[in-house]
This record gives C-alpha cells, structure tokens and sequence, in this order.
C-alpha cells in the first residue's frame, strides 16, 4: 500500500519543485488560481450580428433563462457624440457605448464583455478602444453574421497595436446552411469554403487571418471547438485553465481535456490541504479539507455539464428528456445537495459538514475523518471523485448519441 510519505513525495516531483515546503507554497496558488483566476473575454459586433446568442451559449444558457442575454434587434444604447470640422461643414458622429458584462453562472471569474459594434469609419478604433477600457480584456471576439467590414478591420489593427489578441468569428453558420441546402446540387463543404474565403478577401488588409464559422445552436458543429483549441494555444497557462473550465462542453475531445486539467491538478490540491493535518487543532484540518475536495469536485460537477441547467439543456437538444435524471451517481448526489452554484475556496472552507456524507462513500476513510484527514486520504478522495464524475458525464454523452472519445 502507498504510503503517505511516498505519495507526498510524488506531489512534490509532481509540482517541479526541489523541497515540500517550496511545493506546498506552489500547490497553495496553483490551487487558488484554477479556482479564481480571472478571464475577461471581449464580444464585439453590431446590433444583429448574433453577439447576445454567442455570450449566452459561451455560458451555457438558453434565450429564456434567468440572467440570459436578450436577442433580438433592438438595443438600449448610450449615445457618445464627437463633431469633427471638415472643410467648409461640421460632421456630427454618434455611437453607441453601452457595455455589458456578463458573469459565467457557475464560475463568476470568467466574465464576458458584450461591446458594442465600433459603428461609423468616423469614430476612430483607438478611441472606441479608450472608451471601452481595452486593458481590461484577456482577448477580443470580433462577431458578425455577414460580411467583416471596414470598421472591423480599423478595429483589428488598433487591437494588434495594443498588443492583444482578437479572433475573427462569422456567427449564424446555421442560417446560411439552410438557405443553401434547398438549392440543387447543395454541397455543405463547399458552402462553408465558400464563406470563408469571402470573409478572408474581405479581411485581406490584416494578411491571412483564420475566421471561426459558428452556429450558437450547435456548438458542437463547425469551428467552435477550433477555435477553443487555438485560445488555449494563445493564453497563459492560467487563464486557460480558466478557459477550460467554463467552456461548454461540445465533443468528446473537449470533455476528456477538462477531465485531464483536473486530473493534472490533483497533486496541488492534496498537497495544499494534506499538511494541514500536522497542525495539532481539532477540526482545523477537516474544515481546510472539506473546503478544498468541495472545491475542486463541485467545480469538476459544473465544468462537466452534470448540474440541473447543464442537462436540461441537454436533453431538450437530442429531445431526450430522461437525461435530466441520469446525473445518479454517488459523488454527484453528494456534490448536489451541499455544493452552492458560486464555488470559491474561502466561501467553502466553513462548510465542515458538506463532504462527510462523500466519506461516509468510500471504505476506511470514516476513521480517517475523525482523526483528521491526511494527505493520502484527500487524494485518495479527489481521484475517486473525479473519476466517479468523469464516467458520469460520459455516459451521458454516450445516451445523448454524441460522439465519444
């Protein structure tokens, strides 16, 4: 049996650092980071273009849930004015600078800026750029449903010179698909290269830019999931944690990279809570514990799609409404019934209580809990717990009819 020295040992090689202490220091923020670290994501585009249907599906919501973005054509809006003097007239230019922001509903770090469209060629990108404090943002998703325009383009290249990241989206994929596929001979392939190549002519001033074609209402067609992969190329290693967390789950490839992050992150967690059982307090390590395995399992819940909304949606998609109920396993019943939709280390660590029924699950780790969870038996617990979900949120997937891996 593995001892608690060598496993304790093997997080620490784990961890890349020389010493336990240097690897608990490191475990402690690799920990809070995948739990808290922020991801700012920019949407900008004109009334129309699809920007409410593309936030809501980026955080897994229907048009009709509670805090939904509203779709539709019309628009609330602030109006900027700028006069500029040109020859012998005054030219008065309006935008609109309304700016939105919308919290994930389950990882309130991620947030999602709905900007609006940069509106005439006469209000120039980099003040559009000042007045929706571009600094703010990790990256920008320029949106349209038709043709990129001039102002798209000014908007690009001012991002560029600022030296962040912007990805060109053609949103309402859908839509052109079945106007195209009443007419004879019609070939979805080459409707879709058709499109591509008329929105890179249009974008030819920015060299050869990739252009992610995308349906809201079928995440799992298209390019969605390339362009998740080419994000995760282009952010941090922490802010794609983030990314990877709270991006809905659209194919098998894209469910078995959430569970491999988690799986990664095991070490840190159990090291960031294992030490606290030398500290000779009654309850303390428990309540550290508790907190951490809530932590970390609850957000395993919501990141696979097992909560109530996420298969909800589901079922309502491949109209199979058993679904709702096939989330029956131990962890997640557990996770269910203490785990808040708001998961944060801080909030969890009073929550002594939440996880003793996820003990009372596995063989031999009761006594552990009374005399203080060691290390061992934390990651004993995160493992088991995190493949109990995994196989939940395959086998789901599996009965839905979606590809797996």
């Amino acid at each position: 049996m593995e001892t608690q020295e060598s496993a304790v040992a093997e997080a620490v090689k784990a961890s890349g650092e020389s010493t336990l202490e240097k690897a608990t220091a490191k475990a402690k923020e690799t920990f809070d980071q995948m739990l808290n670290v922020s991801l700012n994501i920019a949407v900008t585009g004109n009334t129309g273009s699809g920007k409410s249907s593309f936030v809501n599906a980026l955080r897994g919501l229907n048009e009709d849930d509670e805090g939904a973005a509203p779709t539709g054509v019309t628009e609330t809006t602030l109006l900027e004015i700028s006069c500029n003097f040109t020859g012998n007239s005054w030219l008065i230019v309006a935008c609109t600078m309304e700016i939105t922001m919308y919290e994930h509903p389950t990882m309130p770090n991620v947030k999602i800026w709905d900007l609006p469209g940069i509106g005439s060629p006469n209000f120039k990108a980099d003040k559009y750029l000042k007045y929706v404090k571009f600094k703010d943002y990790d990256f920008f998703i320029i949106l349209n449903s038709e043709r990129f325009t001039e102002n798209d383009i000014m908007l690009a290249k001012e991002i560029r010179k600022q030296k962040k990241n912007f990805y060109f989206v053609r949103a309402k994929i859908d839509n052109d698909i079945r106007a195209e596929e009443r007419k004879k001979g019609f070939d979805e392939q080459k409707v879709l290269s058709e499109i591509r190549k008329d929105c890179q002519k249009n974008l030819k001033e920015m060299g050869e830019p990739k252009v992610f074609l995308i349906s809201s209402y079928g995440l799992e067609k298209y390019d969605f999931e390339i362009l998740q992969n080419t994000l995760e190329e282009e952010l941090p290693a922490h802010k794609r944690s983030a990314l990877l967390q709270a991006w809905p789950v659209c194919s098998a490839a894209s469910l078995e990279k959430k569970i491999k992050l988690f799986e990664d992150k095991i070490w840190a967690a159990s090291l960031a809570s294992g030490v606290i059982a030398v500290v000779p307090l009654p309850g303390l390590s428990v309540a550290c514990d508790t907190g951490i395995v809530l932590g970390f399992l609850s957000r395993c819940y919501y990141s696979f799609g097992l909560d109530d909304r996420s298969l909800s949606r589901l079922s309502e998609k491949v109209n199979k409404p058993h679904l709702k109920h096939m989330a029956k396993s131990k962890f997640v019943a557990a996770i269910k019934e203490k785990a808040v939709t708001r998961v944060s280390v801080s909030a969890s660590l009073t929550t002594v209580a939440a996880v003793e029924y996820l003990f009372s699950l596995l063989p031999g780790v009761g006594s552990a809990v009374a005399a203080g969870m060691s290390f061992i038996t934390t990651r004993y617990l995160l493992r088991e717990g995190l493949k109990d979900l995994a196989e939940t949120a395959r086998n789901i997937r599996k009965e839905a009819g979606l590809n797996t891996a």
